[in-house]
């Protein structure tokens, strides 16, 4: 039987979760599951920040889970970036929550790779060679969209999460 792994996301002062999100689209609004046509983001300025974390909820029989990676598929259009924490170098750690910003992020600062990396880029317990063999979290996956005044909106991406899973 394979492990049970979901997404969550983070909102707010709090850090309120919302497990097991069904969508990450980016907006105007610190929201996890927001419809972006309600809320989108201006051409010129920044989506909220998005804080997310692989979460194991069962083992299912695996003994581990481990090499996280994250990455973007589809174009942005125009000039707009897609920042992460994600990196397969020189990564940073474990993140410390923070209320989620359409500021510039100064945690969001590497691109968003758009083809799958070759080793992971999200850590478990601040490493990325980190791994859980129970129940447990990744560290936070953060990211932004950071458009251009020239930009268009309405451009469509997929965010693809994928995690090694050893029986």
């Amino acid at each position: 039987m394979a492990a049970t792994v979901q997404i969550d996301e983070y909102n707010g002062a709090g850090e309120t979760k919302t497990a097991n999100i069904t969508d990450t689209d980016m907006g105007s609004v610190d929201q996890a599951n927001l419809d972006p046509v309600a809320h989108p983001i201006v051409p010129g300025q920044n989506s909220y920040e998005k804080w997310q974390k692989f979460e194991v909820t069962n083992m299912g029989g695996s003994s581990k889970i481990h090499n996280l990676k994250v990455w973007r598929t589809g174009a942005l259009g125009g000039a707009a970036v897609h920042k992460t924490n994600a990196r397969e170098t020189a990564y940073g750690g474990a993140a410390t929550y923070a209320t989620p910003t359409a500021s510039t992020s100064i945690v969001a600062t590497q691109t968003m790779p758009t083809s799958e990396p070759a080793g992971a880029n999200l850590g478990i317990g601040g490493s990325l060679t980190g791994e859980l063999t129970a129940p447990g979290y990744s560290d936070y996956l953060v990211h932004q969209i950071q458009t251009d005044p020239g930009d268009v909106a309405g451009s469509t991406s997929t965010l693809n999460y994928q995690y090694d899973e050893v029986a």
